[in-house]
């Protein structure tokens, strides 16, 4: 049988589903990561599902290869969301406090937030998160918690993120049909963010990005909070096609010229030599300097972290972010860190790992790849008081992995 207590981390990215399988130690609250799994997806692009029947059957094998490192099974799943199709906005909220009590309750908080949320969207999308960036009692901003406090005027700022109505259901239906549970859909840079960037960073000022494979998702935070997000339709992806293309091979035989013999920056173009690489056939050799590869990578990496650039300024807050976080599985091709901080133009770039503080985790996954997965585990033990709970949003049945169950249990 499932065990409930063991839950599953599954970033539905870039052609690829990665799963974490953890569960929250109860003596100290850090999620213990058990063991993770990696999927390759025709059904994904840039975090969309294309192929519902392919998506799932990547699901399955990701967390079934993961249930069978760790010999244990899924309990739910949480959801991780990215991609083109979601949106976010900053709102206000009020609410007056009518009772001759005047202190602030839980039922407060969430009224005022109630009210923030409350804007027309289309019919064809939904809202995902409202996280407050701040609260107001009796106009005097920047309180972080009022609940216990006294006030007449409850205000709030929050910042609102929406997603695709049908590409949010195509994902949970992908999931369902491979016979798991969704417990809640969360946006995967929130969930990178809170294993990623310390809280000392998110106080400060601090740029998130997760640099995907067709897709790059950034966050800037402030005082603790998150002040803009947004998801860019580009990623590593376009620097290995870039590769194929102008070499006539093949995108795996591309990414693996990138990750063993490329780089990210100029610095990286120490001496120069011939590489030996299969064309398309998958026969036909031939050979290619290694300062020829780099004349497709840099362009494209330089163009990429210029839009990203643009984003930021355009943002409103790019007076904010003193530092930035770089994770994600494209952050692993050498010398990003070294481009992103030379293009971007803030102080340094430092790699985002998990927290050993917030998980504990085998090595292996401890990388920029899993960050998302991890996080993911993270996210839904650290929110705050007034946040609604977890599990209350949408669930699709998981009937196949029930009923499986189910004769296993007859045996």
């Amino acid at each position: 049988m499932a065990n409930t207590d063991v839950l599953a981390g599954l970033d539905m990215g870039s052609g690829r589903v990665t799963c974490v399988i953890g569960a929250p130690d109860p003596e100290t609250g850090i999620v213990r990561a058990l063991a993770g799994a990696v999927a390759p997806c025709r059904g994904l692009k840039g975090g969309v599902v294309t192929n519902i029947p392919e998506a799932a059957r990547a699901v399955t094998e990701a967390i079934e290869k993961a249930e069978k490192a760790c010999n244990q099974r899924v309990g739910g799943v949480y959801l991780g969301v990215r991609g083109a199709h979601l949106e976010s906005l900053n709102s206000r909220g009020r609410y007056n406090i009518a009772r001759t009590d005047k202190q602030i309750t839980q039922e407060d908080v969430a009224a005022v937030i109630e009210n923030a949320k409350a804007m027309p969207i289309s019919s064809d999308r939904e809202i995902l998160h409202v996280l407050p960036q701040g609260f107001g009692l009796d106009r005097q901003r920047g309180v972080p918690n009022p609940i216990g406090m006294e006030g007449a005027l409850l205000e709030v700022e929050v910042h609102v993120i929406t997603a695709s109505t049908s590409h949010l259901n195509n994902l949970v239906k992908a999931v369902a049909q491979a016979g798991f549970d969704v417990i809640e859909p969360i946006y995967g840079l929130l969930a990178l963010s809170e294993v990623a960037a310390a809280p000392d960073e998110r106080d400060m000022g601090v740029l998130v990005i997760d640099f995907g494979g067709q897709s790059v998702s950034i966050g800037i935070y402030s005082e603790g909070w998150i002040r803009f997000s947004k998801d860019i339709a580009v990623g590593a992806d376009f620097i290995t096609s870039d590769i194929a293309r102008g070499l006539g091979t093949s995108m795996p035989t591309a990414e693996r010229l990138k990750i063993e013999h490329g780089g990210a920056h100029p610095r990286l173009v120490n001496g120069d030599h011939e590489v030996d690489y299969p064309l398309m056939d998958g026969r036909t050799l031939r050979k290619v300097k290694t300062s020829t590869m780099m004349e497709f990578i840099l362009p494209r990496v330089e163009q990429i972290f210029t839009v990203l650039a643009d984003e930021v300024t355009n943002s409103g807050f790019a007076d904010v972010p003193i530092n930035a976080v770089l994770t994600g599985g494209g952050a692993q091709l050498k010398g990003m860190l070294e481009a992103a901080e030379q293009v971007l133009g803030v102080s340094s770039v430092r790699l985002g790992l998990p927290n050993p503080e917030l998980v504990s985790a085998p090595e292996p996954l401890l990388t920029p790849a899993y960050a998302t997965a991890l996080g993911l585990l993270v996210y839904p033990q650290s929110q705050a008081p007034w946040a609604p709970p977890f599990g209350a949003g949408r669930k699709a049945a998981g009937l196949v992995r029930k009923a499986k169950s189910f004769f296993e249990d007859l045996f």
